[in-house]
C-alpha cells in the first residue's frame, strides 16, 4: 500500500524575492522542500547553487517595467514572498534625505511593485502575498531610521492590501526579529558579538533562515487559509524590556 502524501505546496509556484542568500535563501528552501516550484528573483546570481526545486530570474526590482515583465511571461503564481530589502547603518544626519529615501524605496515601494505586477497571477490562483516585515518596524531603529518607518509603512500596506484584494488574494507579514545569517559578523562583530546579541533573546539565540522559512510556509499554506492581514512576530519572544535591568527591587539594594 502507498502511504505517501503529496507535498502542501505540489504544482504551485512561488516567487521569493531576494530568494538568493540570507532569510530569502532559508524562505525558497522551505516552500521548495513542501513541492513548490520556486523562483528566486535578486540582482544578482546566487552565490552558491540554489537547492533543487529552486531557480534564479535575474530581476531589478526597481525598475517598474522589468518587474511587470517578469511577472506577465509567468504561466501562473500561486505565492509572492517579498523579502528582497535591508540597509546599511546610517545615522540620519550622516548623509542626505535622497539616499534614505532609497532605503525606503527598497524595502518599501519594491515590494508594492512587485505585489502589483502580481496580482492578476495571484487573484486566478487565490493566492498569497507574504510581507517580510521587520521588528524595526515597531520600535525606535537609530542607525537604521529610514528602514524601521520603511517596514512600518510596509506593514500597514499589508493590511490596507489584505482588504482591498480580499477574498481572492490572502496577504499577511512576517515581522522578524534578528536573524543569525552569512552577514551577521558585520552587524553584531564577529562569534562573540553575535553570542551576546543572542543572550538578549528571550529564546537565548538568534533566528535562523530555516525559522523564517517555516513561518512564511505556514502562511503561504492553507493551513493559514483563514489568517489574512495578520502580522506574525517572528523574533524569540522580543526583547528583554531594558527596566527589568535597571530596577533595584529584588537585588538587595
Amino acid at each position: 500500500m502507498d502511504n505517501s502524501h503529496p507535498s502542501p505546496l505540489d504544482g504551485r509556484t512561488v516567487v521569493v524575492t531576494g530568494g538568493t542568500r540570507g532569510v530569502g535563501a532559508g524562505i525558497a528552501r522551505a516552500f521548495a522542500a513542501a513541492g513548490a516550484r520556486v523562483v528566486a528573483c535578486a540582482r544578482r546570481p546566487p552565490p552558491e547553487k540554489l537547492p533543487a526545486g529552486v531557480e534564479f530570474a535575474p530581476l531589478d526590482l526597481r525598475d517598474p517595467p522589468a518587474v511587470r515583465d517578469f511577472f506577465d511571461a509567468l504561466p501562473r503564481l500561486d505565492v509572492l514572498v517579498n523579502n528582497a530589502g535591508g540597509a546599511p547603518y546610517r545615522l540620519l544626519a550622516d548623509t542626505d534625505a535622497e539616499r534614505h529615501a532609497r532605503v525606503i524605496e527598497l524595502n518599501l515601494v519594491t515590494p508594492l511593485t512587485a505585489s502589483l505586477a502580481a496580482y492578476e497571477h495571484l487573484r486566478r490562483t487565490r493566492g498569497a502575498v507574504v510581507m517580510i516585515g521587520s521588528v524595526s518596524g515597531g520600535r525606535p531603529s537609530p542607525g537604521s531610521a529610514a528602514y524601521g518607518a520603511a517596514k512600518a509603512g510596509l506593514e500597514n500596506l499589508a493590511r490596507s492590501m489584505a482588504v482591498e484584494w480580499a477574498p481572492e488574494v490572502r496577504v499577511n507579514t512576517l515581522v522578524v526579529g534578528m536573524v543569525r545569517t552569512e552577514l551577521s559578523h558585520l552587524h553584531y562583530g564577529g562569534e562573540d558579538g553575535i553570542e551576546a546579541v543572542a543572550r538578549t533573546v528571550p529564546l537565548a539565540r538568534l533566528a535562523a533562515p530555516a525559522d523564517i522559512g517555516a513561518a512564511a510556509l505556514f502562511l503561504a499554506s492553507d493551513a493559514a487559509a483563514y489568517i489574512s492581514g495578520a502580522s506574525l512576530l517572528v523574533h524569540g519572544g522580543g526583547e528583554r524590556p531594558a527596566f527589568l535591568d535597571a530596577a533595584t527591587v529584588n537585588k538587595g539594594e
